[in-house]
């Protein structure tokens, strides 16, 4: 079995490492996989063709932002990828993130209409089935169900069409491009997206959901002397985490909880830039980005609770971390983000509700230890087991055509 994987990146970000593992669990398997992709530089661990070039995503970022056109541009280079995969030819193509200037969508989607060969399509947010915005849960915006127009973000949020709002047209495009695929599974990582993906113009094709996954060899229980190290031993700990804090992941709250909280109390945020830090509450512990996940997971061992304030998220893999280092989860009941958590691991608190957010981190102190309870929820997102059902897609879809070929 050949899989033939596209992302923007291949080994970097959430997603990029995800299409790594999948080549490395088809390897492991007999099979044979490779990684399209457009940005960046791949691990030499794994076998990838870059197509992409750093003038066109230039030319491609200026075709979004003047013409609001964002995944309609790139044609010469999604011409090289459709060549590689005719090159190839691989048994499963299998789509990621395909926005992220690199990519004419509708080039492609042609190619994959007449290619005959079955199409896997995994969904890490909303921008497929809207005329812009990758999210739109933080406003409310239901207008992909009809149709998009006067989009409330396009200045805003990414892909950040700072002069044109070219929504309702680029709903009428996407919405061409990609229904009418002969063969094609949607994936998504959440019950929650799957849910709006069904209720999309992707309802078409069959949605399944395969949760996202981590190496819990590497997201475990430790203790390093972090809490000494950092003064903080008679402390109960909330941690927060995040990759850019900014509005919609709350950041916000974490100021409100630092003001309403006694100084028996201390919250560290990881992730913050050097703006924040300069800024940053004086009863808030900031830290900056860190890369090294066994630092990450100290944190994560050490702290009481992790707090996920995020407004608008899929599925965060911060929760799965939290719980397999065994400390429980509060957060608010945002996307998929709730679920990964119950009353044996964690809260779940009304979105935005500041009260309630206190309530529970006052509860929680109160409860018996759920560091169990904690391990046992986090074992059922071994990035291990995830990528296995991947693989067994792969193999039902082509017994699949197989069967129809007869």
């Amino acid at each position: 079995m050949k899989v033939l994987q596209i992302n923007t990146v291949c080994g970097s970000g959430s997603v990029g490492r995800i299409t790594v593992d999948i080549v490395h669990a088809l390897e492991e398997a007999g099979d044979e996989g490779l990684i399209a992709f457009g940005r960046r530089q791949a691990p030499e661990s794994v076998r990838a063709y870059k197509f992409g070039t750093d003038l066109d995503m230039g030319l491609h970022v200026l075709c979004t932002f003047f013409k609001g056109e964002h995944g309609f541009a790139s044609s010469k280079q999604t011409g090289r990828l459709i060549a590689k995969i005719k090159e190839y030819d691989p048994d499963i193509i299998h789509l990621h993130n395909i926005h992220g200037f690199y990519l004419d969508v509708e080039q492609l989607f042609w190619y994959l209409k007449t290619s005959g060969k079955p199409v896997v399509w995994t969904l890490h947010d909303c921008w497929s089935f809207t005329g812009h915005c990758a999210h739109f849960d933080y406003i409310g915006c239901m207008k992909w169900k009809t149709g998009c127009g006067d989009c409330p973000q396009y200045k805003s949020v990414y892909p950040y069409a700072l002069f044109k709002d070219n929504s309702a047209r680029n709903y009428e495009r996407k919405k061409k491009a990609f229904t009418g695929v002969p063969d094609l599974t949607v994936v998504t990582p959440s019950r929650w997206l799957a849910g709006y993906a069904r209720q999309s113009y992707l309802g078409e094709y069959p949605v399944e959901v395969i949760p996202n996954g981590i190496d819990l060899g590497r997201f475990r229980p430790v203790d390093k002397g972090l809490r000494e190290r950092l003064g903080f031993q008679d402390k109960y700990i909330l941690l927060g985490v995040a990759g850019m804090w900014e509005e919609r992941k709350g950041y916000a709250y974490f100021e409100q909880l630092a003001d309403r909280l006694d100084d028996s109390y201390q919250i560290i945020l990881i992730g913050l830039s050097k703006r924040k830090m300069r800024s940053i509450h004086p009863k808030i512990h900031g830290v900056m980005r860190t890369n090294s996940i066994e630092e990450l997971a100290e944190y994560y061992s050490m702290a009481d609770a992790y707090v996920n304030t995020t407004l608008e998220d899929t599925f965060p893999t911060t929760n799965l971390e939290a719980l397999a280092c065994g400390t429980p989860v509060i957060t608010f009941a945002t996307g998929g983000s709730v679920e990964s958590v119950d009353a044996s691991c964690g809260k779940i608190v009304p979105r935005g509700d500041t009260e309630g957010l206190l309530r529970a981190i006052e509860e929680l102190r109160r409860e018996p230890d759920k560091k169990d309870g904690c391990l046992k929820k986090a074992s059922g997102y071994d990035k291990n087991d995830r990528f296995q059902d991947y693989l067994k897609l792969y193999r039902r879809l082509l017994e699949r055509e197989g069967t129809d070929g007869k």
